[in-house]
Parts: structure tokens; sequence; C-alpha cells
């Protein structure tokens, strides 16, 4: 309580003294003289020594007007510029050290030279003391364990971004930055509060040289909340990419270094090929940060001026209209209060060496007394200067309150404060967005489960209830009239099968469409199920019930069947039978081994088009999957397709055989090639259309449609036909279909063989006349040889034998 007090008394004390005037006018003069190092950078990717240097200049005259602040030692300063070069700037602090006199701390601006100067003057005991290095690898004691700095760590612009980060509920952030070391660090510090805080660093794009590629990877990668840290002439050239690659506007929010000049955008920069009005059109609404660097209150400081009064002598010195096009101008405050703390340090270090009998004039590289001694001067000095509140951490960090500003409409307004010490944020809601609210943090992707159009599902559905009813006509028909012949010779329990089947199939349209807008997820996967079993099982049924009539007549046509005079009814069910007892087989593996699950199948993201949300749409189909569908499928369709291939062959091995018991077996073959012709263009095509779901269920279901409609058609509409036009009479048939059939079938054949009969005809008379020829000579051969007769009958008969006349007759009777 006691030395508070005393701190108090001696700041008002010296408070007094700085007002009060010089009586007279007169020079108040100092015997001895203390040097220090000055390094500038005059030029180069920062020029903040422009701003910065006339301020140390000021404030080493407000010093050495003073009486009560080393009394009795005047400040001087030797200085160079290192255009921010880390290079250049160590060189500049050699020649520093090897010229005299000896300085005794020296003074440095831009991160890059201070890490170099700072790491390089411990070896010469030299306290180092930085008014623009931001670094925040400049925090490190063992490696810089004289360093101070009156400019804030770059560390300290990341609690405020994290507190607008939460404000606004970001999490998805991503960063770009120039390759320095200040800038590196400054964005793994950032990445490490993110984390502790639940936020991700999704993209994280650095550059050396061209921000080109950087720019163009955040806009591939959406990146929505950017954090750029890079020096102001990399600045203009990152956002003229911007512009190029539109990664500015209502989706997108930059936070940038706030410590450039305000117009900093309008400097003429021959890197980059964007106008002013480009630049502050891809700027406009982007958030800066930085430390509050000069005094917000009206009051006197401790240094004799306000804040108000310091900006007017800068501005009289620098002579200038326009303070924005110089750089460094904001940081001249920093500048200012770091000769004031280094002349405080410099004091109190004087006192204490004093009682050791020592003086601060004694000092050369290898005192490290005295260096200690200025060091915890250093560490100790707190005052209020034209920079707000001067006071350093153990890590030789300003600490400072922050500040964010937002660039509406060609200008920064300030949008709140932060206290770090207090962890507050003071938030005066003067924030404005393009499109109105805070944009979010990426896209929001909205899963689009992609359903058959309601309009083609129930069209298809329609025709499918139309299938049906025409498939009950069947039945009811083939019931009414089982006793006439037309109908009872066609094995009409094997054409209910078939109208069976086809029903089968045609229902299973219904389930081929129902999807997400119908039935939940866990329901799906008992939709696959029951779609397989109902279309395996209709498919057999239909087709396989016109197989087994094929298969029946062609057994019944062949050399080994010609004895057998009737057809048994058990034969085609048995062969039906066996189809109907694999495909239950197969099924059932399929469904025990490895049932069909729901999957979905995610395609590219799309925009909306009826909406100005930032939002896209994730279509996502639905699909019956098991692990091994591909094995299954290849089972069915292996031992479907060999029945598909053998029905169409059988279908023309029987092409113009007609037996009284299968008397349709002439349509029931047209029907195999139809439904052979639709299953081979349907399977393969469906298949690779399958990611289009209307195209898939509209091409399967025609098929289907197609197939079930043609094989009722062709087994049924003759019969139907037949019996109108040739209704009975007493109960007897009048006309059959069968006969015009016969009739028509053995006209043809009777045509045929008439032609093969005139064929064989002129082949024997050939025959003939060869055979009296060849007797002839046998005869006279036999004569000259006198022999006897009945070796020239013997060769007549094997000569007339060799003709096979009786064959050929035999021909001719059939």
């Amino acid at each position: 309580m006691g030395n508070s007090r005393n701190r108090r008394d001696f700041s008002l004390v010296l408070l007094l003294l700085l007002m009060a005037p010089n009586p007279g006018g007169s020079q108040i003069i100092k015997n001895k003289t203390l040097t220090i190092g000055g390094i500038f950078p005059m030029s180069g990717s920062w020029a903040g020594g422009e701003g910065c240097q006339p301020a140390v200049q000021m404030a080493l005259s407000d010093v050495n007007n003073q009486t009560d602040i080393l009394p009795e030692y005047k400040l001087e300063m030797d200085s160079d510029d290192s255009q921010c070069k880390p290079g250049l700037g160590t060189k500049v602090l050699y020649k520093l050290l090897y010229n005299k006199p000896t300085k005794l701390l020296v003074l440095c601006g831009c991160s890059i030279v201070s890490t170099f100067v700072a790491q390089a003057a411990k070896m010469w005991k030299l306290v180092v003391l930085s008014y623009g290095g931001s670094s925040p690898a400049l925090s490190n004691r063992e490696r810089f364990p004289t360093f101070f700095r009156t400019h804030p760590s770059g560390t300290l612009h990341n609690p405020i971004r994290l507190k607008v980060f939460k404000k606004f509920n970001w999490k998805r952030i991503s960063t770009i930055q120039e390759t320095q070391e200040l800038f590196t660090s400054t964005i793994e510090d950032l990445e490490k509060r993110v984390k502790r805080e639940g936020m991700d660093i999704v993209v994280r794009q650095s550059f050396l040289t061209d921000p080109t590629n950087a720019v163009r990877n955040l806009r591939r990668q959406d990146a929505r909340i950017i954090v750029g840290v890079f020096y102001e002439d990399m600045a203009r050239r990152v956002f003229c990419q911007a512009y190029k690659e539109k990664l500015y506007g209502k989706k997108y929010v930059w936070f940038i270094i706030g410590w450039y000049p305000d117009n900093w955008y309008k400097v003429k920069d021959d890197r980059h090929n964007c106008t002013v009005e480009q630049l502050e059109e891809a700027l406009e609404g982007h958030f800066t940060t930085e430390a509050i660097i000069l005094h917000q209150e009206p009051s006197m400081t401790e240094v004799g001026m306000t804040a108000q009064q310091f900006t007017e002598r800068l501005d009289k010195m620098l002579n200038t209209s326009d303070t924005s096009l110089i750089t460094g101008y904001p940081e001249a405050p920093l500048a200012y209060d770091a000769v004031w703390a280094m002349a405080f340090a410099f004091h109190k270090a004087a006192a204490k060496l004093e009682e050791r009998g020592m003086k601060l004039e004694d000092f050369d590289y290898n005192n490290e007394e005295i260096t200690d001694a200025i060091y915890s001067a250093m560490n100790s000095t707190k005052f209020l200067g034209i920079s707000g509140n001067v006071a350093f951490t153990a890590k030789g960090d300003r600490i400072a309150w922050t500040q964010v500003e937002q660039f509406i409409n060609g200008s920064y307004v300030k949008l709140g404060v932060y206290d770090a010490v207090a962890d507050n944020l003071t938030w005066y809601n003067k924030e404005k967005w393009l499109g109105g609210r805070p944009p979010p943090d990426h896209t929001r992707v909205i899963d689009h489960l992609r359903v058959v159009s309601r309009t083609l599902y129930f069209s298809m559905c329609g025709l499918a209830a139309v299938g049906i009813l025409a498939g009950l006509l069947c039945l009811l028909f083939n019931y009414s009239n089982r006793h006439r012949q037309c109908v009872a010779f066609s094995q009409p329990a094997i054409n209910n099968l078939t109208v069976l089947g086809c029903m089968l199939c045609l229902g299973c349209i219904v389930l081929l469409g129902l999807d997400g807008k119908f039935v939940t997820e866990h329901q799906y996967p008992v939709v696959c199920q029951v779609r397989a079993w109902l279309l395996s099982l209709g498919f057999t049924l239909s087709y396989g019930s016109m197989f087994s009539k094929i298969w029946t007549v062609h057994q019944m046509t062949t050399s080994r069947k010609k004895d057998r005079t009737g057809v048994q009814v058990w034969e085609l069910f048995v062969v039906l039978g066996m189809l109907v007892v694999l495909d239950i087989g197969v099924l059932t593996a399929w469904q025990v081994l490895d049932p069909l699950q729901r999957r979905l199948e995610t395609f590219s993201r799309i925009q909306p088009t009826n909406t100005d949300e930032d939002i896209e749409l994730r279509p996502q189909l639905e699909l019956c999957h098991s692990e091994n569908i591909t094995v299954w499928l290849g089972v069915v369709f292996g031992y479907k397709g060999i029945l598909l291939i053998f029905g169409i062959f059988l279908a023309y091995e029987t092409r113009s055989v007609k037996l009284k018991q299968v008397n349709d077996s002439r349509f029931v073959g047209m029907s195999i090639y139809n439904v052979v012709v639709l299953c081979v263009i349907t399977a393969p095509i469906s298949l690779i259309i399958s990611n289009q779901e209307n195209a898939t269920f509209a091409f399967v279901s025609l098929a289907i449609v197609l197939c079930s409609f043609l094989s009722m058609g062709l087994i049924f509409v003759p019969k139907i036909k037949e019996i109108l036009q040739h209704p009975q009479r007493d109960g007897q048939e009048v006309k059959s279909l069968t006969d015009s059939l016969v009739s028509r079938e053995e006209e043809e054949r009777h045509q045929k063989m008439l032609y093969e009969n005139e064929q064989l005809k002129k082949q024997i008379a050939e025959m003939e006349d060869r055979v009296k020829e060849l007797n002839h000579k046998l005869q006279e051969k036999t004569q000259n040889l006198h022999t006897g007769v009945p070796v020239a009958e013997s060769l007549e008969c094997s000569a007339y034998n060799m003709g096979a006349p009786g064959s050929v007759q035999g021909w001719i009777i059939w």
C-alpha cells in the first residue's frame, strides 16, 4: 500500500515538473552523453521508419529537455536503415557496435530484423528495445534474454479474434500467411487457442513471394472465415487475387492485421494489376485487429502531453496532409514511448549503480552488471504514455488492450475493445453485413435424398394396376371358358400361373418406386427383400410356365417321343416346380447369408437455384446393397440368362410344330421372343443408369409392363377372339382356332412336299436311265465272255438296289 502511494506521489511530482515551463526558455545543459543505436526500416516490406524515426527524435528531444530524468545525461542516437531485411539489419548492428561511441542500448523495428538483432545483441550484453517487433517468437526468453518491446506481440491479436469468433458462432477458421517467422508463430498460437475452444483450423495456406495459388486454394477448399497475416505490401497482392477469385462479399469474412495505415490499399504498387476501386470492393466488410497504441482519453499522460498534442506535433514534423500514406505512422506512439521507457529505465539503473559506485557511462560490451541493472529497471518500468499504459511482462512483452475494426464504405469503424487482463470484450454493435446477417463459417450442406418423381411413380403404378386388372380378367376368362376346346387344349392351369407371375411382376412396380418419401430407413431393407422375391418369383412363374410348354412341345416332337399320344399336365408342373425351387433356394441363401441393406450413394454437391442462402445440396440415392451383391446378381442373372437362351432356342426349334394338346405353342414362342429381347435390353441398361432414379424406375417399369401385357395378350387375345367369333351352338364347337391353324400349317407343308416330290421324281428317272444303260453294257460283256445270265440278273438287282427306288417311293408315299 505504501509503495503504491509513493509511486503515485512520484508520478504527480514528475507530471508537475514536466508541465512546468523552462524559465526564460534557457537551454538545459547536460554534461554527459549516453549513445544508443537506432535501426529503422525506411523501405522494404514494412517501411515503418518513415513514421517512427521522427517520433524517436521527438522523444529524445523531450527527454533531454527534462531535468528530473537523467539530469546528468543527454541521450543521442546513431541510426541507419535496415530496409526490413535481416541480413542488412545485422550488418547495421555490427556497424553500430564497432564504431565509437559505445552504444548503451539498441532500438529496432520490423520483427524479422528484431529477431536477428536481439539474438546477436546478447553476445555484447546489450539490451534491445523494439518499437515495431510483433513476432511471437520474440517472447522466448532463452533465445532473446535481453529483449523488450513496446509493440505488443502478434499473439495479442488472437484472444480478441477468438472472442469475435465465439460472438458470431464461427468454428471453422481458415488462415493464409506470408512465410515469415512473425506470422508463422502467430498462426501457431492461434491454432492452439482455437483447439482449446473447440474450434478448428480447417484450411491453412502459406506463401513466400506469390499469394496467387494460396488464395486459389482457399477458394477451392471453401474457406469462409479467413485470418490473413502478412505485411502491407503482400496484403495488396492478396486482396487483388481475392478480387479475381471472387473470394469476398457476403459469404466471406477476412481478418487482417490492423497496423497498416488506413489508406494502405491506395498506395501505388506495380506488383499487382488491380485498381484501387477493385481493392476497395474486395476489402469491404473485412475486420482488423490491433493493439490500442494511442491513448484513448483526453487526459494528460506522464510524458507531459496528451495524445492529441502528440499527434499534432508529429503531423507538423512530417509536414503532410495525408498521414495515412506514411508507413509506420500508427506505430509512432510506440516508438515515442520506447524512448521514454528507455529513459526511465536508465534513470532507475543510474540510481542503483550509484549505490554500487558505478555509472552508466562505464558500460562496455563485457559489463554484465550494468546490463543487469538496465534489464531490471526496464522490467519494472511502468507509466502512462502516448500509447497508453506501458508495462512489460516477464517475457519482455508489452501489456496492452486490443481493438477490432471493420472496413465499412471505405473507412474503418471501431467495433469493440478487449481487455486481456480482465478477459472482457466491449462490443459497440456497429458491424454491418453485406448479406444482412453474419455469414456461416462454411457452406451449410444439406443432405438431399433423390427420390422417384411422384408423377412418374403414380403413372407407373396406374399402368401396373391396369395390368393387374387385366390379369384378373384373364383368370376369370380362363375359368369361365375352361370347357371350350381352344382353352382346354392350351393347358389353362399353366396359363393361370403365367398370369399370376405377370401380376406379381406388375405388383413389384409399386415396390420399385418406394423410397425415402414413403418408407423409413429401417423399413427400406424389408422393401428390398420383398422386391427381390416378388420380381424373381414373378418372372419364374410367368416365363417358367411358358418355358414348360415349349419344353414339352419340343420333347414330344423329337424322334424319341413320337410314340407319345398326349401331354401329361404333371410334366409341365414338374418343369415349372424345378425352376421355382431353384429360385427359392438362391433367394433364401442370399437373404440368410448376405441380406440386402440400405446404402446411400452420395453425389457431387449442387447449388440450389431457388434460395439466396449459403447452402449446398448433397444428393443421396437409396440403393439396395449387400456385401457380395455382384456375386449374387451373377448367380441369378446367370441361371435366368441360360433359361432365356434355352427358351428362345426351343421356341425357334418348335416354331412350325403344332400339337393338339398345346394349341397355343406358337403364341407362347412369340411371348418368349419378346421377353428375351426386353430382358436382354433392360438388364444391362438398368445397371448402367442405376444412379438415375427416375430413368431407372421408368425403364424397368416399362419393361415389366410390356413383358406382362405382351405375354398375357399373345396367350389370351387369340382365345378371346376365337370364342367371340365362334360361339358354341347347342354345346358343340362350330370352328376352332386349332383347326384353322392346323389347316394353314398343313397347306404350307403340302406345298413344300409337292416341290420335294417333283425333285425326287426327276432324280429317280435319271437313275433308272443310268441303270438301263449299265444293264445293256453288262449284257454285251456277258455275251462276249460266254457267261451265264444269273450273274447279270444279280448285278441288275444290285444296281437297282443302289438306286434305292424303295426309299424314294417311301418319300413319295410320306
